[in-house]
C-alpha cells in the first residue's frame, strides 16, 4: 500500500483547526501529527511515496452530497448526468461521496427498485456511494421490505407529498410507512409540498395563458411548502419517526421546522445552494424560456420576500443542518425545452454537484458561516445524519482518507467554459466568482485531482452500505 503525507496546512474540522500533518497509509488516515513531526527518529517526508505540500491551504475532510438524482427518470426524459459523469464532475468539485436514489414506482417491488440502482452505478462511480430509497407505491408488500432496507446498507428513505401519480402519498399512507421507520430506525426523507394543490393551481396558471417559466414558481408557493413540512412534522411527532426534510426553500417552512426541534423533536432539514444564492424574479423570471434553467422543486423563492437571507441565518442557527444539492441536471436542448409553452412539462432540477463546496465556501469569504461551519455542513453533519460517521466526515485516525486540500488564496470561475465538468449543456452558475479553490482531492488515499488535472477512473468508487444516524437527539 501506498502512502502519502500532507503537510504544513491547516487541518480544519467542524470544531476547530490547529496545523498539523496528515499521514495516509493505503485506504486509511493514519495519523494527525504536530507539523514536522518524525517517526522513530526518521523524517516522514523522506519515509512516504508522495508529499503533498498544503501550506496557505485548508485540510478538510471530503465533501458529501446526501442529495444527488443520476440517471434519474423524470418527465418523459432522464438526467443528463450518468454515475459516471456525476461522480466525476463531484470529484472536481470535493465532494467525495454521493448518496443517492434508488427509485421504487407504483407497481413496482422496493428491492427490484434498489437492485436497479446498483446496476446503474456498479463499476461506474469516481467516487463512493450511498443509496437512500425511494418509496414510491406505499403498499403491504412496500412496508415488509423496507424493514429488510438496513440489512443493505440502506437507513434512510424518501416519501413525496407532491406529484400525484408518479411518487405521491396520501397521509395515511406516510403514516403507515412513518411506524415502519420508528420501528426499524430508518430515517424518513420528505419532499414536502402540497402536491394536489399545487396541481390545481397550475391548471388556473395555464388555462389563464401564464405559460412561462416564471410561473413554476408561482404554483408551487411558499404557502405549500410550510402546509406540507407541518403535515409531515405532525405525522412523525404522532409515530415517533425521525424526519429529515429535503430541499427546503421557504422560511416559513424552516419556522416550522425549528419550533419542532425546540420541542425535541427528531426533525432536520436540508437547503441547496439554489435556496441561497438564485431567486424568483431574477432566474426563473429570466426573458422568454431563459428560466426553464431554474425550474427545480422545491422552486426558487422571491428575493423580495428574503427567504435566501433567512436560509444563511438557518444555517447559522443549527435551525437547517445541511446543504446538498438535489443535484439532477437537464440540458436545455432536448429535455428542459419539452416545456416550451407549458411550464409543467419542464423537468424539474439543477446541477450543482460540482459546485457545492466553492458555493459553500464564498459565504465563509462573504461572513454568512464560520470555516467551521462550512466543513460541518458539507461533510461532518452529512456523514452523521446518514449514518457514515467515523469512516466518513473526519480527518481522523481511521477514518477513509477522503480529504480536500482547498486554497482560500486560490479562485475559481465557474461557467460553461471554464470549470464545467457536468455532462449539460448550460451552468446554472454561469459568471458566479468564487474566492477560493479545490486543488487537491483524495477519495481513500488515491489523488484524483491535483494542479487542475484529473487523475480518477470509473471504478474507483465503493459501495458505502450505511448504519442509522448518527444525529438523532
Amino acid at each position: 500500500m501506498s502512502t502519502t503525507l500532507i503537510t504544513g496546512g491547516t487541518v480544519v474540522t467542524s470544531t476547530g483547526r490547529s496545523e498539523a500533518d496528515v499521514l495516509i497509509d493505503g485506504e486509511k488516515i493514519a495519523a494527525v501529527l504536530a507539523p514536522g513531526s518524525t517517526l522513530l527518529g526518521h523524517d516522514l517526508a523522506g519515509s512516504v511515496d508522495t508529499v503533498l505540500d498544503a501550506r496557505g491551504k485548508y485540510v478538510i475532510p471530503g465533501g458529501i452530497d446526501a442529495h444527488t438524482h443520476m440517471q434519474m427518470p423524470f418527465g418523459g426524459t432522464e438526467a443528463s448526468d450518468t454515475f459516471e459523469t456525476g461522480t466525476r464532475a463531484a470529484a472536481w468539485g470535493g465532494t467525495t461521496t454521493i448518496v443517492d436514489f434508488a427509485i421504487q414506482r407504483y407497481g413496482e417491488r422496493v428491492m427490484d427498485g434498489l437492485g436497479a440502482w446498483h446496476e446503474k452505478a456498479a463499476g461506474e462511480c469516481a467516487v463512493d456511494y450511498g443509496f437512500h430509497q425511494i418509496v414510491g407505491d406505499v403498499n403491504d408488500d412496500s412496508l415488509k421490505a423496507m424493514a429488510g432496507l438496513i440489512d443493505e446498507g440502506v437507513s434512510s428513505y424518501k416519501l413525496f407529498m407532491a406529484y400525484p401519480g408518479v411518487f405521491y402519498s396520501d397521509d395515511a399512507q406516510i403514516y403507515k410507512a412513518m411506524r415502519v421507520g420508528a420501528e426499524t430506525g430508518l430515517m424518513t426523507m420528505m419532499h414536502a409540498e402540497n402536491g394536489p394543490a399545487i396541481d390545481a393551481m397550475v391548471s388556473e396558471l395555464l388555462a389563464q395563458g401564464k405559460t412561462d417559466p416564471y410561473y413554476h414558481g408561482v404554483a408551487r408557493a411558499w404557502q405549500m411548502e410550510e402546509e406540507a413540512t407541518h403535515r409531515a412534522i405532525m405525522l412523525a411527532n404522532l409515530t415517533g419517526a425521525p424526519l429529515y426534510v429535503v430541499h427546503v426553500s421557504a422560511k416559513q417552512a424552516v419556522e416550522q421546522l425549528a419550533a419542532a426541534r425546540d420541542n425535541g423533536q427528531n426533525v432536520f432539514g436540508e437547503t441547496c445552494p439554489q435556496y441561497l444564492y438564485l431567486s424568483l424574479e431574477d432566474q426563473l423570471g429570466a426573458d422568454g424560456f431563459e428560466g426553464a434553467k431554474w425550474v427545480c422543486s422545491t422552486p426558487l423563492r422571491s428575493k423580495h420576500e428574503h427567504h435566501q437571507d433567512h436560509m444563511w441565518q438557518s444555517l447559522r442557527t443549527n435551525d437547517i443542518q445541511m446543504v446538498a444539492t438535489d443535484h439532477c441536471p437537464f440540458c436545455m436542448k432536448g429535455q428542459k425545452d419539452l416545456g416550451q409553452g407549458d411550464f409543467s412539462k419542464i423537468p424539474n432540477g439543477i446541477g450543482s454537484v460540482e459546485h457545492r463546496m466553492d458555493l459553500m465556501y464564498q459565504g465563509v469569504v462573504d461572513g454568512k458561516i464560520s470555516l467551521e461551519r462550512w466543513v460541518e455542513i458539507t461533510s461532518t453533519t452529512p456523514a452523521r445524519m446518514f449514518g457514515m460517521y467515523g469512516a466518513k466526515g473526519v480527518i481522523a485516525p481511521g477514518a477513509d482518507a477522503d480529504v480536500v486540500i482547498y486554497d482560500p488564496n486560490g479562485h475559481t470561475s465557474i461557467g460553461l467554459e471554464k470549470t464545467h465538468h457536468m455532462n449539460m449543456d448550460y451552468s446554472a452558475w454561469e459568471g458566479y466568482e468564487i474566492n477560493g479553490h479545490v486543488d487537491t482531492v483524495l477519495s481513500r488515499g488515491r489523488i484524483l485531482i491535483n494542479d487542475n488535472e484529473y487523475l480518477g477512473s470509473k471504478g474507483h468508487g465503493r459501495y458505502v452500505r450505511r448504519g442509522p444516524s448518527q444525529y438523532l437527539i
